[in-house]
């Protein structure tokens, strides 16, 4: 995992892109502390990361809509 400031993430935004697209993540930091404020992964991890698996269902991989109107919490039950 790579870490990088705001402004040289702006700098190599496009090689940091290619390096994403290969698998590597990539955490931006930004402010005096250098804290991190976002992360830059894969798609197919980040679409691998907002599934579930519901009971009987477990082995079938089922994704929530993005305009489903109830939490993923509400909708399991916690």
């Amino acid at each position: 995992m790579k870490t990088l400031p705001v402004g040289e993430f702006k700098t190599h935004f496009s090689d940091i892109l290619k390096e994403v697209q290969s698998g590597e993540e990539v955490i931006i930091t930004y402010g005096r502390n250098k804290k991190g404020v976002a992360a830059l992964i894969p798609i197919s991890e980040y679409k691998q990361q907002n599934t579930i698996k519901i009971g009987l269902l477990k082995d079938q991989q089922y994704s929530i809509s993005e305009d489903f109107e109830m939490t993923e919490e509400e909708f399991i039950g916690i």
